[in-house]
């Protein structure tokens, strides 16, 4: 049975995973130039070890990003939690509505006070704060694989041409083997035709060197392609190697595009309540304070972030996340398709009402 699910346990062990992988992704590279300086030294015995280690690091980089992308995941669910609750303030209670026929200010004193005593703004920045701290450890992730995927491509890159050189070397061998044959094949046939015998035991004499040069060649020719065979292996090994790397870097991208699509939609939910104007009702929001998501805390800054443009980029960027973690696509609701909140439809009746001291 699985545990419970524990957002800081979770976030803390992404963050030592993304460690851990630090340090496994740097014996890998270390290993990749390695091979580059000194390759006919590496024998097929040390090929088994270093094979559980770059394996190991694929399976351990897959696991880091499925766990960032639960952790994204619950982000967005939590998000919705809060709007379902914000949007129950956008109404008054059945309650509210009864006071009303006697008050109006009673009324709308009721529906603060309501408001007020949810906890749906500090439930917003502890959703801001985790969102920020998890978008640390996304960009923490994305550099080292970034910077790993570059060390490693080029070294496969450098190990791949020293392999073409060896394979030339190879083709060259085989044609002068080739060659040698085919010398040492006219020498013998023209033994016993021409000359004296004294001749004849020197073209046997030819014959004999022309095929021992074959014979040498050709041993040469079977070493360079048994180098060539084991080359290939590490080869395979270290591409595997840089194609997870390079997969890292695409699940982390879609991890980003989703974390900042998310975290613009709760900055409009927190617009959408801090327009209430209620006394406690806001918190400082800052790049400073935020750096991991500065970029839409910027925007927000400068009341760039609109709730319409909003719904088709978050669309997207749920498709790319989606493609990218089968595990945590969602299957679509009845009525999906708009935004989680558009601020832009709060009635201006009760957003007057809301304003009111």
């Amino acid at each position: 049975m699985r545990k419970p699910f524990s957002f800081d346990t979770q976030l803390e062990a992404a963050r030592a995973l993304v460690e851990q992988l630090r340090l496994e992704a740097r014996v890998c590279v270390d290993f990749v130039s390695e091979f580059a300086r000194q390759g006919a030294a590496v024998d097929d015995e040390r090929f088994l070890v270093e094979n559980g280690r770059f394996q190991a690091f694929v399976t351990n980089g897959a696991s880091l990003t499925n766990l960032l992308a639960e952790l994204v995941s619950v982000l967005d669910t939590l998000t919705v939690k809060v709007s379902a609750d914000l949007d129950s303030f956008r109404g008054l209670t059945t309650g509210e509505k009864f006071i009303g026929r006697f008050s109006r200010q009673r009324m709308w004193r009721r529906h603060s006070a309501r408001v007020r005593a949810a906890p749906v703004v500090e439930r917003l920045r502890d959703l801001l704060v985790k969102s920020n701290e998890t978008a640390a450890v996304i960009v923490s992730y994305r550099t080292i694989v970034i910077d790993f995927h570059k060390l490693g491509e080029h070294g496969l890159i450098g190990i791949v041409e020293q392999r073409r050189r060896l394979v030339d070397k190879i083709d060259i061998a085989r044609l002068r083997i080739r060659e040698l044959n085919a010398k040492a094949l006219t020498k013998q046939g023209r033994i016993g035709l021409y000359g004296s015998k004294a001749e004849w035991e020197r073209m046997e004499q030819e014959r004999r060197a022309l095929k021992s040069e074959a014979d040498r060649v050709a041993e040469e020719e079977r070493g360079m392609r048994e180098d060539s065979q084991r080359r290939e292996r590490f080869i395979n090994l270290f591409q595997v190697f840089v194609d997870a790397l390079n997969s890292q870097v695409g699940r982390c991208n879609a991890l980003t595009r989703k974390m900042v699509i998310d975290t613009e939609e709760r900055l409009l939910i927190y617009q959408a309540q801090v327009d209430t104007d209620i006394p406690g009702s806001k918190v400082q929001i800052s790049a400073e304070l935020f750096p991991a998501i500065a970029g839409p805390i910027e925007l927000f800054e400068r009341n760039m972030l609109v709730p319409q443009e909003l719904e088709h980029r978050k669309r997207t960027a749920d498709a790319v996340f989606a493609s990218k973690f089968e595990t945590f696509q969602r299957e679509p609701e009845e009525g999906c398709g708009g935004p989680i909140i558009d601020t832009t439809k709060i009635s201006k009746r009760l957003r007057f009402r809301l304003l009111r001291p």
